[in-house]
């Protein structure tokens, strides 16, 4: 069969031909820009889930679907070794010369959007020449400018707000990885879209995180369940899974068999990137349709191996040997949740010993506690992995 026209594209963040079962997370996306659009309050997105269900895929598609809405919008993926302001600054600074751009010099809110952007820029102690704020306007002292974000994220996404209320353009953040932010940027962020919905002004927030991310969310401000929605993203049932390989390979000209979709699904346990994975997979090679479930069975060394090369390994990577050794340990229990005690016990060593690596593997996105007591994996699928990648366990010390 002609690679060419191979309809898979298994990558991060790349859209599948079909995006199934998703439907209900895009249309309450939808009622969110309408309703912010509308000057009706409603609660801001905060998408969790593992690794590989597609947060970032369903994030682009939110962002296409705000732009036909009318909104501009400001795309972020957060990152542990980068700053939130970093990432604010050049794309608020473009919005706002965009604003300006529209009529004959700066009106009174975009000048005092830029100006306030600056006070900012000089607040967290970055030179304001390096972002060319320009048009001859000097920052506003005091407005933005503590160098405490919980204050002056605040008061620059109200100045940004007003001045784009004043031009109509509502505006849609949207930020990947959230939980890579620092404590007080989210604690700020918290803090701004508060104000923001007291005002009724037209700026929204849609983010996606690993499953830690609501209880980070908890830990920042109490009010936090008032402002935000937490849909999860899961992996797909049987049927949307097998609509997912099916509807492309179909529409493509080709046919599967009933029996390969069944046989596809129970080794991805509906996870779309492994499911992306393998429609590519299967169809590089088969060499007609239909594609048929012994070709699944043949090739599913191969598809391990590229999953293991392409996806686990990019996780694992840039762990050490004890964080290493510390998932395998996990592994070597079976199926997830597992107790502290049960990894401690596997590891040979005490309880309390483990603490801080367990903290880095958290910060590090490898694992997070789904209940008190318990810890599972981020990346589906990753105990089988782990057992792979080290076949033989051996204790920690």
């Amino acid at each position: 069969m002609d690679r060419i026209t191979n309809p898979f594209s298994p990558g991060a963040g790349a859209p599948p031909p079909k995006l199934a079962g998703r439907e209900a997370i895009l249309e309450q996306g939808r009622a969110l820009f309408g309703r912010i659009k509308a000057r009706r309050p409603e609660k801001n997105l905060l998408m969790t889930g593992l690794r590989g269900v597609g947060k970032t895929v369903l994030l682009n598609e939110m962002e296409r679907m705000a732009i036909e809405e009318g909104y501009r919008t400001i795309s972020i993926a957060a990152h542990e070794d980068k700053s939130l302001a970093l990432f604010l600054i050049p794309q608020l600074r473009h919005l706002l010369f965009e604003l300006n751009n529209r009529v004959a010099g700066a009106d009174d809110k975009v000048r005092r959007g830029l100006a306030v952007l600056k006070s900012f820029i000089s607040g967290i102690q970055i030179p304001a020449q390096r972002y060319e704020i320009g048009l001859d306007i000097d920052s506003e002292q005091g407005a933005a400018d503590s160098g405490d974000l919980e204050i002056d994220i605040p008061n620059l996404f109200l100045a940004v707000a007003e001045a784009t209320d004043e031009h109509q353009t509502p505006v849609a953040l949207l930020i990947d990885e959230m939980q890579y932010l620092r404590p007080s940027e989210l604690n700020a962020l918290i803090v701004a879209m508060h104000k923001i919905q007291q005002q009724q002004l037209p700026l929204l927030l849609v983010g996606a995180g690993l499953p830690i991310l609501p209880g980070l969310t908890d830990e920042s401000k109490f009010y936090a369940e008032r402002l935000f929605s937490f849909p999860e993203i899961g992996p797909l049932s049987e049927g949307e899974s097998m609509l997912a390989i099916k509807e492309p390979i179909e529409s493509a000209g080709e046919s599967i068999e009933d029996a390969a979709l069944q046989e596809i699904f129970r080794l991805t346990k509906g996870y779309p990137y492994s499911l992306q994975e393998w429609g590519y997979q299967l169809w590089n090679q088969a060499e007609r349709s239909p594609l048929s479930v012994a070709l699944a069975q043949k090739i599913t060394d191969l598809v391990a191996h590229r999953l293991d090369e392409n996806f686990f390994r990019a996780h694992s990577n840039r762990l050490t040997p004890r964080e290493k050794m510390y998932l395998r340990a996990m592994a070597e229990l079976g199926a997830e949740p597992y107790r502290t005690a049960d990894i401690a016990d596997t590891l040979g060593v005490k309880i309390n010993s483990l603490g801080p690596l367990r903290s880095t593997l958290i910060k590090k996105g490898m694992i997070y506690s789904p209940s008190h007591g318990n810890m599972a994996f981020t990346v589906p699928l990753f105990n089988a992995f782990m057992k792979r990648a080290i076949p033989e366990f051996s204790p920690i010390h």
